[in-house]
C-alpha cells in the first residue's frame, strides 16, 4: 500500500504533466486564464479540468486527485466546501512545502 506521501507526489506528476500536455497541445493555453470555481483566483486554462459542472485550476485539480485518491472527499463539491472553511488547509500546506522542496 502506498504511503500519502507517494500517492501525493504520484498525483503531483500526474497534474503536472496534463498541465504540459495542454500547454504543447495549445501553447496560448498557459497564458489565458479563468475564475477558478474551487480557490477562486484567476489561473492558467492549462492544466484545468472540469469536474461535474465546475472548472478547477490546475492546483485545485492536484487537491481534488489528491483528496480523492486519499480517500478525504467524495466529489468536487465536498473540495468547494472545504476551500470555503479550510478544512483542508493542512493538505494544501503539505502540497505546498512538497512542490517548495521540487522546486529547490
Amino acid at each position: 500500500m502506498k504511503t500519502e506521501k507517494e500517492i501525493v507526489e504520484e498525483m503531483q506528476a500526474v497534474v503536472e504533466q496534463m498541465r504540459l500536455d495542454d500547454i504543447a497541445d495549445n501553447p496560448d493555453s498557459e497564458i489565458e486564464t479563468f475564475g477558478c470555481d474551487c480557490c477562486g483566483q484567476e489561473k492558467p486554462l492549462a492544466g484545468s479540468i472540469e469536474y461535474e459542472g465546475y472548472r478547477l485550476c490546475n492546483d485545485c485539480v492536484l487537491l481534488a486527485e489528491v483528496g480523492f485518491a486519499l480517500k478525504r472527499i467524495a466529489n468536487v463539491q465536498d473540495l468547494i466546501d472545504a476551500m470555503e472553511d479550510k478544512r483542508l488547509e493542512g493538505l494544501c500546506d503539505f502540497i505546498k512545502k512538497e512542490e517548495n522542496k521540487n522546486n529547490n
